[in-house]
């Protein structure tokens, strides 16, 4: 069954959320390369749901003009 734009825009902040979580772990351990890497992978979780986000937004407003 075919996942709601609703739901993977969710699903993607909280994989942002984790890599944010597992970043910081790995900073705390010193291993800043692997941080700096998960850094990344969450900014491009909250880029994916914010464009979702955003998606919504425009589906929402234009269906409400009709």
């Amino acid at each position: 069954m075919p996942q709601s734009t609703h739901n993977r825009a969710a699903e993607l902040h909280n994989l942002a959320a984790h890599a944010h979580s597992a970043a910081a772990a790995a900073h705390g351990k010193g291993d800043h390369r692997t941080a700096h890497e998960l850094s990344q992978q969450a900014q491009q979780h909250s880029m994916n749901a914010h464009r979702l986000a955003e998606e919504l937004a425009t589906k929402r407003t234009t269906s409400g003009k009709s």
